[in-house]
């Protein structure tokens, strides 16, 4: 897998080409900044230096690496900006609302009536039989990925 993508606008950013970059934080792994039209005031990014396309091309090093490194960025974001509440927000396909082909995850501090909103839909209709057939496949399947 390629560590940079010429293309990618967050590869441009943790190879400092981007004069522009508002950027928050920067070590041997990852990199955190503001994206160009944060949510919240505050709203940062985290991406591992290695250009990661999503997910599912997430090696466990590198998950770690980022969730050490989300969860500390979280905390400075409380203590920086002191918000109501917190989203983390990991966004994968085109469907899921994620735009830039380069894995990120979302810290985005929440104050009661900011213009993010709800992110859940208040209810849904689901029937129990698709809920239960979701579930039983999942659970098969998550035991085969684990390793169980």
């Amino acid at each position: 897998m390629p560590t940079s993508d010429p293309d990618c606008p967050f590869c441009e950013i943790i190879r400092r080409d981007d004069p522009d970059a508002r950027e928050v934080y920067r070590d041997a792994n990852v990199v955190a900044f503001f994206p160009v039209e944060p949510a919240t005031l505050g709203h940062t990014l985290v991406v591992p230096r290695r250009h990661i396309r999503d997910i599912w091309q997430l090696d466990e090093p590198t998950c770690v690496r980022l969730a050490v490194a989300t969860v500390r960025l979280a905390e400075a974001v409380r203590l920086a900006l002191a918000p109501e509440g917190l989203n983390v927000i990991q966004s994968n396909g085109a469907a899921a609302t994620q735009t830039v082909p380069h894995l990120h995850i979302h810290v985005v501090p929440r104050w009661s009536g900011d213009p993010v909103g709800r992110i859940w839909p208040p209810e849904t209709s689901y029937s129990e039989y698709q809920k239960d057939s979701a579930c039983d496949a999942l659970r098969a399947t998550a035991a085969r990925v684990m390793g169980e």
